[in-house]
């Protein structure tokens, strides 16, 4: 039914969000972390199936655990991660193109002939780094 008067629409804070991490798994603070087909949290690696989410914002070990025995606090946003070397680094010329996860740290240009999951969107490479827009929904759409 629509609404005839105001209402007080619940917000959640989505700076920092939480989720069960996979089985043995390790995955340190500041790591790219990923979202697998059985929606755990996992370290950022090359694998299909995944979607980055953000960056890990503390370390959790769950390598002795099953799926969901450990929880991760990790934040969306924009984050500069290691560009790939050689044929697959990012340029410029990628900025609002999906970037693909090389490892916990790394980002590439390609998926690596389809063993990659995207990591997120391009906003910006410069000397340091590429800088990573973390938004699944947006990564997932494109």
């Amino acid at each position: 039914m629509a609404l005839s008067a105001d209402r007080n629409t619940p917000r959640r804070q989505g700076d920092i969000l939480s989720g069960g991490v996979a089985a043995s798994t390790k995955v340190f603070a500041g790591a790219l972390v990923m979202r697998n087909a059985a929606g755990y949290l996992t370290k950022g690696a090359a694998a299909t199936g995944a979607v980055g989410v953000g960056r890990a914002e503390e370390q959790v070990d769950n390598s002795a655990g099953s799926a969901g025995d450990a929880v991760l606090r990790y934040r969306p946003g924009t984050f500069r991660f290691k560009n790939s070397g050689s044929a697959d680094a990012i340029t410029i010329a990628e900025i609002g193109d999906k970037c693909f996860v090389v490892d916990d740290e790394t980002v590439a240009k390609t998926d690596g002939s389809s063993s990659r999951s995207p990591a997120g969107i391009v906003e910006d490479v410069d000397a340091q780094g590429v800088w990573v827009r973390f938004d699944e929904a947006l990564t997932l759409s494109r």
